[in-house]
């Protein structure tokens, strides 16, 4: 899910919203979608308002010129005629990706913005900061800006073979890239070989950027390397890895979807391989 070409964000809106506009309305982390279960539909500001739909609303830009906005409702809010709330991973090959990725990044701002209602120094009542993307408390100064995670990806590689492990979450059968989140302190690289060796036990040397991607489960920021193997022996943590094996790159197991970049990051490394 990358940001459309076509997409120009915003935090400040028009002076009146366009009746077109596209509305990413979220009930808790359901987004309410119309069309079919094959064929679902991001619906419009005039539908939402013909139904009655009312929520806080963020300002996110234009896709190809037509303005977006996200819109929070309450958690308790009833379908519209219509429309049915559904979450963002049931969507991922059934919504465009354009307005996958907007959906993501509209989810984000939403979770943020009713996370961050009390300031967390003082617990004041915080207020939207004039042009900008944040949240600021009247009374010591703290501003909130949305938060992103940072999360190391690395595909380990020992000559023609790569190094992939599965959690317990996983579908059956599922193995992927390591990851793990950047921790206070640490560039991505000192993450990268620290994760390796707490989650499989070995250590790598020569990580290579490869991509990073935006992944709204809530608010990270994947960022993917490859690397070669320099030593040790495969020792899962049995915490948050349950196996980890090296695959020949003609014989791999069952990967993730293609929408995430964990399989792009795998994809491009065994067509090197492969060469």
């Amino acid at each position: 899910m990358h940001t459309p070409h076509d997409f120009v964000p915003a935090h400040v809106p028009p002076a009146a919203l366009p009746p077109d506009a596209y509305a990413f309305a979220f009930r808790d982390a359901q987004l309410l979608v119309g069309g079919s279960h094959d064929v679902p539909a991001v619906p419009r500001l005039a539908e939402l308002q013909a139904a009655g739909v009312e929520g806080t609303t963020h300002y996110l830009g234009e896709l190809g010129g037509t303005a977006c906005i996200a819109l929070a409702l309450r958690d308790d809010a009833p379908d519209p005629a219509g429309l049915h709330g559904c979450g963002l991973r049931s969507l991922f090959f059934t919504l465009p990706e354009p307005l996958l990725a907007l959906a993501g990044r509209a989810f984000q701002i939403v979770d943020w913005d009713r996370t961050h209602r009390y300031c967390g120094r003082c617990g004041a009542p915080t207020r939207d900061k004039p042009a900008e993307r944040a949240r600021e408390c009247p009374d010591c100064g703290l501003v909130a800006y949305p938060r992103v995670s940072p999360a190391m990806m690395a595909l380990v590689t020992r000559g023609r073979e790569i190094l992939l492990a599965r959690a317990a979450r996983f579908p059956p059968g599922m193995y992927s890239a390591l990851a793990g989140f950047v921790e206070p302190g640490e560039s991505i690289e000192d993450c990268l070989h620290r994760e390796v060796r707490e989650e499989v036990g070995v250590e790598v040397r020569a990580p290579v950027y490869f991509g990073s991607q935006p992944w709204a489960f809530p608010h990270s920021l994947m960022i993917a390397y490859t690397a070669e193997y320099a030593g040790g022996t495969l020792r899962p943590d049995a915490v948050e890895i349950e196996d980890a094996q090296w695959f020949s790159a003609d014989r791999l197991p069952p990967l993730p979807t293609r929408i995430s970049i964990a399989r792009r990051l795998i994809d491009a490394t065994v067509a090197r391989l492969r060469g």
